[in-house]
């Protein structure tokens, strides 16, 4: 089976050219030169990237959501491939009704009709992983259940494996690969498809999500039914909205769309900034709009998270690239630990400059945020910086919003939509407002403490005379050793004299 699968893999690849593109990763040209020989008779005038995409469609869907993560690595791959491979769709026939309603009685064993009041035989939609059928609980809840495609895990490893495969046949017979890291791009891509296998995790980040949004103006996400969910079946509220890319009928509706599109990013940065979770799969087909012009989110099998030291990187960065301090850019990283400690700081605040300055060319709503942190972390990468996976997810998230939100709004001026929270986010991390809260949320340990100190210092106290004393038993033990070592060697001597003056009488 394995084989076949290969043997599949290599025509596909022989078929679109793709050896074309590892040919021309060669900088010396003489790699292309040689496929040309070798291949005279092929010739593509079919881009290379329009090929790559329609490779990995013909490979089947594992392939197709491989190729959508590997869109999100521009700093790895060229512009042109990149672009190519955003426009790749999960377009898989949903799985039949009778293995749904097989899989669900399995999962509850009990017959479905004992679950559900009502459940709608056609998926309403249907994924390379998953299918999702609208159903209705017994006391008039109407749910969405999303159901794991049956046997699909065999299948993931074992493409899983010939990608992993391939990646280190790539490595073995063109070293230059390494630099692209393709066993790397592979486990990343591995990890991010087995949480997506697991529906209880992202049952659990979408209860995250609504509880950080709870009572929100802005987003609404819908709520969990735990008693109904497992690893292969999730079961949340049914949302009712517009898919987002349809704008006209938004406009008819009479949504506000440049409100709305202010309002995509300020949810973005404080997902980023406040809590440090953010969906990150928010393509068009993710999001809703409901009626009262809230975004609704749904699929959250792709989340980021950021750790405090994250985020005051990031908004380092953002603040210092808008007002030309370059210099704080690079300090900012080098603070970060992500550029080693013997990078100097004007060399690299130097090619900061060289890459970021002729952006400024153009006017501030005209600048991509996306763009400007890709442009951060290549650069970064030529003073060995390792791109971190969250930081990553972040970029491939924030070109998603920055594009949403100017098909909404073409005027939207990104940079003046987001200042402000960057700013005042920045303030209550330092100064005054953060020592406030850094009391008010480390009180509650120091009033458990504070009635334990006494105890404490003296429990030390104790601890630190016992080692004193040990360390002085140690030290006459260590005396006593040597003093006998001394004795043994005397006596050994005195046995030594005697017994050679012993031979010298009696030998007279």
């Amino acid at each position: 089976m394995r084989l076949l699968r290969l043997t599949r893999i290599f025509w596909i690849v022989y078929a679109y050219a793709l050896d074309e593109i590892v040919a021309q990763a060669d900088t010396s040209g003489r790699l292309t030169r040689w496929w040309r020989r070798l291949f005279f008779w092929r010739r593509s005038a079919v881009p290379r990237g329009v090929r790559l995409r329609r490779a990995l469609e013909s490979l089947g869907p594992i392939f197709v959501k491989f190729g959508q993560m590997l869109s999100t690595r521009r700093d790895l791959i060229p512009p042109d491939i990149a672009d190519e491979l955003a426009l790749l769709q999960d377009r898989v026939p949903p799985f039949p009704s009778e293995q749904a309603r097989a899989l669900l009685e399995a999962h509850y064993g009990k017959p479905l009709e004992a679950v559900f009041a009502r459940f709608e035989r056609d998926p309403v939609a249907s994924a390379s992983v998953a299918q999702v059928h609208f159903a209705e609980l017994f006391d008039g809840t109407q749910v969405a259940v999303k159901i794991l495609r049956p046997g699909i895990a065999p299948v993931i490893e074992h493409d899983l494996a010939l990608m992993d495969t391939a990646a280190r046949l790539l490595e073995a017979l063109w070293p230059e690969s390494r630099r692209l890291k393709p066993r790397e791009v592979v486990a990343e891509f591995a990890k991010s498809l087995h949480d997506e296998l697991d529906l209880i995790r992202e049952a659990a980040n979408c209860s995250q999500l609504r509880r950080n949004f709870a009572g929100s103006d802005m987003l609404l996400v819908p709520e969990v039914y735990w008693d109904y969910c497992g690893r292969e079946v999730m079961v949340m509220q049914r949302m009712v909205g517009t898919p987002i890319s349809q704008i006209e009928t938004l406009r008819a509706k009479g949504i506000d769309l440049k409100r709305l599109s202010a309002m995509g990013v300020e949810i973005f940065f404080t997902q980023v900034f406040r809590d440090g979770f953010f969906h990150a799969d928010m393509h068009p087909g993710n999001i809703l709009v409901a009626d009262d012009g809230r975004y609704i989110a749904l699929d959250f099998g792709i989340v980021g998270t950021l750790a405090d030291e994250d985020k005051n990187y990031l908004a380092q960065n953002f603040l210092a690239f808008f007002k030309r301090d370059y210099r704080r850019v690079a300090i900012a990283h080098l603070e970060a630990g992500w550029v080693p400690p013997h990078v100097r700081v004007d060399e690299f605040e130097g090619a900061i400059r060289a890459v970021c300055e002729p952006i400024f060319d153009r006017p501030l709503k005209d600048i991509s945020f996306g763009k400007t942190l890709l442009r951060l972390f290549q650069t970064a990468r030529r003073f060995e910086m390792e791109v971190q996976p969250q930081l990553v997810l972040l970029q491939k998230t924030l070109l998603n919003i920055e594009g949403l939100g100017r098909q909404l709004d073409p005027e939207l001026d990104l940079w003046q939509t987001a200042k402000p929270f960057l700013e005042r986010w920045m303030s209550e991390q330092v100064g005054w407002r953060a020592l406030r809260r850094q009391l008010e949320e480390e009180a509650p340990q120091w009033a458990k403490i504070l009635p334990q100190l006494p105890r404490l210092v003296h429990r030390d106290l104790s601890e630190r005379l016992a080692e004193r004393e040990r360390e002085k038993l140690r030290e006459r033990r260590a005396e006593r050793e040597a003093a006998s070592r001394r004795r043994e060697r005397l006596v050994w001597a005195l046995l030594w004299a005697t017994a050679f003056a012993a031979g010298w009488w009696w030998g007279r």
